[in-house]
């Protein structure tokens, strides 16, 4: 693969909005590097980027796990170069009221929404602040703002998401790197999703195109006019 590509990692890269986000950046011109927990959680992204005419490798991350953060990140730059945007689309979701939690399942929780965008940030930092250039943008949700009953072991993450991203863009902003939430206020279609509520009409969700464009979108800002946070929903959603 040509080395002078730009690099997008994606740490997350499922069916659904990951695909989407590969076919989309694929299409710019992209190299992508898909970090998921295991390769079968990639193909349908990898399919994406080959449908669209484009390129990528995939490797195996624990979004929760420092060393194997590190591991993942090494192989990229060994492969591909340095990464210019890093996409935080991993999560994970345990619904359930506090005393239904256990504490494995939410510590499980947080270190997939929250701390494993801290430890992908500090991999691609030293690049992108030697550049004085980068986009790290994180996938957030309606969790990011609000916690409601039953979902303390997805807010939680996603509270401390949206607070690194803030802190990121405060710190790093004035260097050049563009760092941006999106929270996404519902459900993304994906056959999972479907599969969930078949009787649900197909325009209540977000389609995973139109995000992947607004992501697009965000990278593609220019420095005089930047988005720290961005939220998606579809017409009909309520807020």
């Amino acid at each position: 693969m040509n080395k002078q590509q730009p690099v997008t990692a994606i740490l997350g890269a499922g069916p659904g909005l990951g695909a989407a986000l590969v076919a989309r950046f694929v299409r710019e011109g992209h190299a992508l590097a898909l970090l998921t927990r295991t390769p079968a959680s990639r193909q349908a992204a990898l399919d994406a980027a080959a449908s669209a005419g484009g390129r990528a490798q995939g490797w195996d991350c624990d979004a929760g796990s420092p060393s194997s953060v590190a591991a993942a990140f090494a192989q990229v730059r060994a492969a591909l170069g340095d990464p210019t945007v890093l996409i935080c689309n991993a999560g994970s979701f345990t619904r359930g009221g506090i005393l239904d939690l256990t504490p494995e399942a939410f510590e499980a929780a947080w270190r997939a929404n929250c701390y494993g965008g801290f430890l992908a940030a500090r991999e691609v930092l030293p690049a992108m602040q030697k550049a004085h250039a980068g986009t790290i943008l994180f996938t957030g949700a309606t969790a990011a703002l609000r916690g409601g009953a039953g979902f303390a072991g997805l807010a939680v993450g996603k509270f401390g998401q949206r607070a690194l991203a803030q802190s990121l863009a405060r710190e790093f902003g004035p260097q050049g790197i563009h760092v941006a939430h999106v929270v996404i206020d519902g459900q993304i279609d994906s056959p999972r999703t479907r599969s969930r509520d078949l009787g649900r009409a197909v325009a209540t969700f977000l389609a995973p195109e139109a995000i992947a464009d607004a992501y697009w979108m965000l990278h593609a800002q220019t420095h005089t006019a930047w988005t720290q946070e961005l939220d998606l929903r579809p017409d009909v959603e309520k807020f």
